[in-house]
């Protein structure tokens, strides 16, 4: 099968950044196994004085979407707090990439899994035999997905199917025998969602004032999705805030980029998330 790669996944693919280990390494985190096709091991060097990542070194055995995740990972951790880091999601690591096919998801579920593994390693935390228990018992053998990472990746994602948990996990996508235990995960959060889904939507903080609303607006569009796109040579203007309509013009490499689409999307998405689930944006053409 031939995947639709965007143009940044075979960017990061074909000419990969950060790849090595870093022998004075602070932490290092290892996920998979190359018996299951895909593996990777991510080490952390940290700016104890500024409490920050100073830098970070990648190895993988896996496909191009394993290889671009990894290397869009070490981009955007560095600089950062371990706090922020471990806000990135594997969303957010694919939404970098321009967007993954939806069957190569699991490789940004597993550069978030081996951040997550690299700072436990440099806090001295368990994540050893002990920390596998505590997941639970391995629903599918094929693999040796738990079942506690099954309801992790199925909440954090909003999951509805099993084809979704297996391009998420690669859970279900071997000898198919564990795809009963698949769907009685999905059934018991699709029924227990209603009341999550109430207790999501209280307000978290007092309604914003339009001030308030167009300064978080701008914050959130120069600090984490400017940067991002300014690695690639790309970059975005901000046109207008209109109430909850904001025009942006995509500009530099992001101009006519056929991935465009999943990008807008993403930021809009970041937006929603973040600002107000009402909001919605609207991508003006170059000379409007």
């Amino acid at each position: 099968m031939a995947w639709n790669y965007t143009d940044l996944v075979k960017q990061h693919f074909f000419q990969p950044k950060n790849v090595g280990v870093l022998n004075d390494a602070d932490g290092t985190g290892k996920v998979g196994s190359i018996a299951c096709g895909d593996a990777l091991m991510l080490t952390i060097k940290v700016d104890k004085e500024n409490n920050t990542i100073e830098d970070a070194r990648f190895q993988t055995f896996g496909c191009g979407s394993a290889i671009a995740s990894s290397s869009i990972l070490t981009e955007m951790i560095k600089g950062k707090t371990f706090n922020d880091a471990l806000k990135i999601t594997n969303q957010e690591i694919a939404g970098a990439l321009g967007g993954l096919p939806p069957e190569k998801m699991h490789c940004s579920v597993m550069g978030r899994e081996a951040l997550e593994a690299a700072i436990a390693d440099y806090r001295g935390e368990t994540t050893g035999p002990e920390e596998e228990e505590d997941e639970g018992r391995i629903v599918c053998n094929c693999f040796g997905i738990t079942e506690g990472k099954i309801r992790k990746v199925v909440e954090e994602n909003n999951l509805r199917t099993v084809e979704d948990v297996t391009n998420y996990t690669k859970a279900g996508g071997g000898c198919g025998s564990c795809i009963d235990e698949i769907e009685t995960i999905l059934e018991e959060f699709s029924e227990a969602k209603p009341e999550q889904s109430q207790k999501q939507h209280k307000p978290k903080s007092p309604k914003l004032t339009n001030l308030q609303r167009i300064s978080l607006i701008q914050e959130i569009l120069d600090n984490e999705v400017r940067p991002i796109l300014q690695k690639d040579n790309g970059d975005l203007e901000l046109v207008d805030i209109d109430g909850l309509a904001v025009s942006i013009r995509m500009v530099g490499q992001c101009s006519g980029c056929r991935a465009a689409g999943l990008t807008t999307s993403w930021i809009e998405d970041k937006l929603k998330e973040i600002v107000d689930p009402a909001i919605t944006l609207d991508v003006v053409e170059e000379g409007a």
